[in-house]
């Protein structure tokens, strides 16, 4: 699977003026290779002891070859260099220049097959080393990983063990193992291509979906050279006609490099001018409301700096961004950092990922919506050759160490910019291809995520509906939180749009879970979520209307149920997980000073009509105790228990009788 647009804002000036398609390095780019090279040329090469010429002849053609050289008569001398090694076979120095001439001409075959020739005649001499070099870098660029073994092998002898340059050849060793040990053992991948309809520009890549795979953003190259961001929306089994996504986001000047909030309505990118910025390339910030995005934001100068910052990553929640960038401070040139969204709103002084970078370049991080599985792509980590893509999780004692995704995923080819669905089944990316005009194009794919990776990625289900009035309908703007109660702390927080109602939470599968959506004015509405033998991710759709405190209509006062309220079976004592539900309820009545509520509970039709009306009473009680002990006025609370004379189902199921069992709260 090559290369996945990989130059993609890795090395940070763009082709052209845009953040999107990544250039060469600074100063190593055509002109400065090339004339490294024909300095390499014209001097004698880094290895000493070179052979000499059995034929006066031969030698002669030699010095008339490193004469043209030097006045860049690069043709006369590739065919000077040629009558040369035709009049002594054994010139090794000769094949040495040659191989080159062949690379300051771009010619890498040619220069593999003559290098090889020079290491045939002189396999043990230091002045070989120069070939041992190309031809080691030539087949693992090729994927010839077996094959480049003995030649690196060889090469490393001729440097004393443990110095700066054998252990730069040992990581070559290193890869060639490694890259031939994945090749024997690889993945179930079959990518396939995403809809043409997508596929409209010379080139789309860096994609990035929404958690219910609905929406899909990602940059293109239009054939004026302007890159844009576009998004595209799911129509049944393919997707519609992709769109500008805001004239406020696409400009003349270059936009890339998206990433998204899982419930689609915040969005990150790159720009590198055009832009009131700090540095080469900045990050900006924009949100959704209804079908508008706004006037994108500058993210500012704890996130942005003088230097270059590119490629970020954005949780499901959008409170946490992770981005590539060259700051000072860190471990390598381009590091992946960290900033998280403090409750003002401000993004806080970004941290370095100490344990994930390397003193090599790290590039595209993308946060899986569990927030615990990192992707990204890596020149220092050990894989294939190049960048190659990982996998680190988030545990209590910091991150794991990264795990290589596996061949075919990567290859010799570089790789980068891997998106990873909500339910851990599919990856999305970008694949470069030739056309018949020698340029490159680049694709969308998407593959099924095989087995031994979805085992690594922990899946998420996400929840989506609308928030609305329960009485007029009408959108209201809610604060969705999702609690862990085995412990009580925040999994994530999302509001809906205020326009629409509309939202999208993420649900991690292994745990249970209390959703709570609230809006000022309005009861809370509490849901409950048992995953704790769940794996597998699946989407919910519900709707969640809010009963107003007070109607406006002047009907009868709202009620709701407490879903994670928790007792065992015949008894009225809570359990410690309720304390998430009973808080809430205490800090609803602390912020609505004027409400009065009754708690009352209900209970099924198993275990006798006496026995459930005590219980419900008793359980009640609990309840109203509970809140009166976190200061809330006794007399403001009134506690009643109906056992089963008010079911909300037949108490035909255990489903229906698990509905019926609850405790409810209204106001009075």
């Amino acid at each position: 699977m090559a290369s996945f647009v990989a130059n993609t804002q890795i090395h940070g000036y763009s082709v052209g003026k845009g953040p999107g398609r990544g250039s060469k390095r600074k100063g190593t780019g055509k002109l400065g290779t090339c004339l490294f090279i024909l300095s390499a040329i014209l001097c004698s090469p880094p290895f000493s002891h070179p052979s000499f010429a059995q034929s006066k002849k031969a030698a002669e053609l030699y010095k008339k070859a490193v004469d043209a050289v030097a006045q860049r008569q690069m043709p006369e001398a590739l065919e000077l260099f040629h009558q040369a090694v035709e009049r002594d076979t054994g010139y090794t120095e000769a094949y040495l220049k040659l191989g080159q001439v062949y690379e300051f001409m771009r010619q890498p075959e040619q220069a593999f097959q003559v290098y090889l020739r020079a290491i045939r005649q002189q396999p043990d001499k230091p002045g070989t080393g120069l070939a041992y070099q190309f031809v080691s870098a030539y087949q693992l660029k090729k994927g010839n990983y077996q094959a480049a073994i003995p030649h690196i092998q060889q090469f490393q002898k001729l440097f004393p063990p443990n110095s700066l340059q054998w252990k730069k050849v040992d990581r070559l060793l290193q890869t060639a193992r490694f890259g031939a040990q994945a090749v024997i053992n690889p993945l179930a991948v079959k990518p396939q291509p995403l809809s043409a309809t997508v596929q409209a520009f010379p080139s789309q890549y860096f994609p990035v979906l929404t958690a219910d795979e609905q929406t899909l953003v990602y940059t293109v190259l239009k054939p004026e050279g302007d890159e844009d961001l576009m998004v595209a929306t799911q129509k049944g089994e393919t997707w519609g006609p992709p769109e500008s996504i805001s004239p406020h986001i696409n400009t003349p000047n270059n936009e890339g490099t998206p990433s998204l909030s899982a419930d689609g309505r915040t969005l990150v990118f790159t720009a590198c001018q055009g832009r009131t910025g700090y540095g080469s390339c900045d990050l900006y910030i924009s949100r959704k409301t209804g079908t508008t995005w706004s006037e994108p934001q500058n993210l500012g100068p704890s996130v942005n700096t003088r230097g270059w910052e590119s490629q970020p990553a954005l949780s499901a929640d959008g409170r946490r961004l992770y981005f590539v960038s060259d700051r000072k401070g860190g471990v390598g040139r381009r590091d992946i950092w960290c900033s998280e969204l403090g409750d003002d709103g401000e993004w806080r002084a970004p941290y370095n990922l100490k344990s994930i970078n390397t003193p090599f370049d790290e590039a595209s991080p993308f946060i899986h919506a569990n927030g615990l599985s990192l992707f990204f792509a890596s020149e220092g980590h050990m894989g294939l050759g190049g960048y190659d893509l990982f996998v680190a999780d988030s545990t209590a004692s910091g991150w794991s160490n990264p795990q290589n995704l596996g061949y075919p995923i990567n290859t010799a080819d570089d790789q980068a910019a891997l998106f990873v669905s909500a339910n851990g089944a599919h990856a999305y990316y970008s694949q470069e291809q030739s056309s018949g005009d020698g340029k490159q194009r680049s694709k969308l794919y998407m593959f099924d995520l095989p087995e031994p990776l979805r085992q690594k990625v922990r899946p998420v289900s996400y929840l989506k509906g609308l928030v609305a009035d329960a009485r007029t309908k009408k959108p209201l703007n809610a604060t969705i939180e999702l609690i862990d109660l085995a412990t009580n702390q925040l999994v994530t927080r999302v509001q809906s749009d205020p326009q629409t109602g509309q939202y999208t939470a993420v649900l991690p599968t292994g745990g249970e879970y209390a959703l709570y959506v609230v809006g000022p004015g309005y009861l809370f509405k509490s849901l409950s979520f048992d995953f704790t033998q769940k794996r597998e991710g699946e989407g919910l759709t519900l709707s969640v209307p809010l009963e107003p405190i007070k109607p406006a209509d002047g009907s009868a006062p709202a009620k709701e149920t407490l879903n994670n309220i928790f007792f065992e079976t015949g008894r009225y004592d809570l359990a410690e997980k309720s304390r998430t539900e009973l808080d809430r309820l205490v800090k609803f009545l602390d912020v609505n000073q004027t409400v009065n509520i009754e708690v009352s509970g209900h209970t099924d039709n198993q275990g006798g009509t006496a026995n459930n009306l005590e219980l419900s009473k008793k359980r009640a009680q609990s309840v109203v105790a509970y809140l009166t002990k976190a200061g809330i006025a006794p007399t403001r609370i009134k506690s009643a228990g109906y056992g089963e004379t008010r079911p909300v189902a037949p108490n035909t199921t255990d489903e229906n009788r698990k509905l019926n069992r609850r405790i409810e709260w209204r106001i009075l």
